[in-house]
């Protein structure tokens, strides 16, 4: 009998990526915290362009002109710098791909996220795992580890699923410390999420250098998850290698239609970042509140607060507890985190219920 095919040993040697659940281990459909979506949904301006999307039976639109130009009207950034893809995710893949292959190495930080890892490990490249410094990102810690086989630097800023951010200073100083020939990927998932006043400098830095590509998506808070629109800027040799090899109808008719509509609705996504700032503040005030019960937050400057439980009460206890009052978190042990909850921040209602049963498990823990 012939052999079957057999992959290359270092796709073997990936672990699928595991989204956020929004059921019990039952099945049971509960309120998802899990996966940091917008808890507010989607602009009504964004849901309202379905109706207007291109026919289904005609290909979209190969280069997302429409939605790159408003991109680079809203951020002032040249839309001949800019490329869309299937979430950032396919632009993170892309990154590694066009730069990194067997024999390279791809530098990310310990607790960043996963799909760093996947991309490397896909394009046949070494993963190397820098140091974190308090679950987040150390530009000491990565520096040493850059060789002359290092291609592809991943930094999330915010980090997810830690919530930890870097300032513009630590970003510059990472940057101006690596060869011209590394390309470093600044990773802005929740970048608007960030106050203007605390700008890491990215979009700068990707304007003015040959090596920086900035990410960002579409799925967080803009409340597009389902339709997997993300996309990036930096040099136009950059741009250039990652649309040679991405997918040529990459982001549907629908995608950038409601793309489209919901970067027009910049009041729905400020009232998203200040709902977002709000509770996130207040649910930290509430959990601070309990007193020493073994939970610690890690500031966060994302949609979401990692809470490490560091006493008697664990983290899977809490997971499962949170279940039972119909919340479904991430528990994280597959990323090295099996003492931390990672909970997205949803709505006032759901984040003082999250707080309550978190005080209740941890003082019936005592």
């Amino acid at each position: 009998m012939a052999e079957a095919p057999v992959p290359k040993p270092w796709i073997s040697a990936i672990h699928a990526y595991v989204p956020g659940k929004s059921a019990g281990k039952d099945g049971r459909p509960l309120i998802k915290l899990s996966a940091n979506e917008n808890p507010l949904g989607t602009s009504p301006k964004a849901l309202a362009a379905r109706a207007d999307a291109l026919a289904p039976d005609r290909y979209p639109d190969p280069d997302s002109k429409a939605l790159r130009t408003a991109l680079g009207k809203l951020h002032g950034i040249d839309p001949a710098r800019i490329v869309c893809g299937t979430g950032s995710d396919e632009l993170l893949h892309l990154a590694a791909q066009g730069y990194a292959g067997p024999g390279d190495e791809v530098i990310y930080v310990r607790y960043g996220f996963s799909v760093y890892d996947i991309a490397a490990r896909r394009c046949g490249a070494e993963p190397i795992i820098a140091p974190d410094s308090d679950y987040g990102s150390d530009v000491d810690a990565i520096l040493p580890l850059v060789s002359q086989k290092t291609r592809v630097v991943f930094i999330a800023n915010p980090n997810n699923p830690t919530g930890s951010f870097l300032p513009k200073g630590e970003i510059v100083r990472l940057h101006a410390a690596l060869p011209p020939n590394v390309l470093l990927v600044l990773d802005q998932a929740y970048g608007e999420y960030v106050a203007a006043e605390d700008d890491d400098g990215a979009m700068a830095l990707a304007a003015a250098h040959d090596n920086v590509l900035v990410t960002r998506t579409f799925s967080k808070i803009y409340g597009l998850a389902g339709e997997r629109i993300g996309w990036g800027t930096g040099a136009a040799g950059i741009i250039d290698t990652l649309n040679r090899i991405r997918g040529p109808f990459n982001v549907s008719s629908n995608g950038q239609a409601m793309a489209l509509a919901a970067l027009a609705d910049q009041d729905f996504v400020e009232h998203s970042r200040r709902h977002n700032a709000a509770e996130r503040a207040r649910f930290i005030d509430a959990l601070k509140a309990m007193g020493n019960h073994g939970l610690r937050l890690l500031p966060s400057q994302a949609n979401f607060v990692l809470v490490l439980f560091e006493g008697k009460l664990t983290a899977e206890a809490a997971f499962d507890g949170l279940a039972e009052r119909g919340y479904i978190t991430r528990w994280l042990p597959n990323q090295g985190l099996p003492h931390g909850l990672r909970i997205t921040i949803g709505t006032a209602e759901q984040m003082d219920d999250i707080a309550k049963g978190l005080r209740e498990m941890a003082g019936a823990a005592k």
